[in-house]
C-alpha cells in the first residue's frame, strides 16, 4: 500500500472516530489534560478531526492534490486554505476564548464573550463545511463533466 493510501485511510478512520466521539457525547472528551482541568482531551480530539477532514478528501481525491481542470483547480485552493485554517484552528479559538477549554461567558469585553463565541462556531463549521462544499462541488462536477 503506498503512502497516499495509508494518509487517506488513517485521516478518513481518525474523521469517524472523531465524528464518533462527537456525537455520542463520550466522557473522553471531559478527561483533563492538566491538573487545573483547565485543558480538556476534547479541544485536541476536536481539532484532530477538523484536520483530517479536509485531508481525507486531499488523499482521497487525485484532482485535489493535482488538479487538470480550472474548477478543480480553485477547490484545490479552497480545500488547502480549510487545511491551513483547520491546523490554525486551537491558537485562533484560544484567541476568541482567552482559555483551552474554549468556554464563553456573558463577558462584556470580545476575548470570552458572546460575540467571540459566535466567531468560534462560525469559524469551526466554516473549516467542516469548506471541506464538505470542496467534496459536494467536486462530486457535482463530475455530473457535467462528460456532457
Amino acid at each position: 500500500m503506498n503512502n497516499r493510501k495509508v494518509y487517506f485511510f488513517s485521516s478518513l478512520l481518525i474523521t469517524i472516530i472523531v465524528i464518533f466521539l462527537l456525537s455520542t457525547g463520550s466522557s473522553v472528551l471531559t478527561i483533563a489534560l492538566d491538573s487545573n482541568n483547565a485543558i480538556p482531551l476534547g479541544t485536541f480530539i476536536t481539532w484532530i478531526g477538523l484536520i483530517s477532514l479536509p485531508f481525507t478528501i486531499f488523499f482521497g481525491i487525485k484532482e485535489m492534490r493535482k488538479p487538470s481542470r480550472k474548477l478543480n483547480k480553485l477547490l484545490s485552493k479552497i480545500l488547502k486554505i480549510t487545511i491551513i485554517l483547520a491546523i490554525l484552528w486551537v491558537p485562533i479559538a484560544y484567541l476568541l476564548a482567552g482559555n483551552m477549554s474554549f468556554t464563553f461567558t456573558e463577558k462584556a469585553t470580545f476575548q470570552g464573550g458572546q460575540e467571540a463565541m459566535k466567531w468560534f462556531w462560525r469559524f469551526t463549521y466554516g473549516i467542516a463545511i469548506g471541506a464538505l462544499a470542496t467534496l459536494f462541488v467536486y462530486w457535482i462536477s463530475l455530473l457535467f463533466k462528460n456532457q
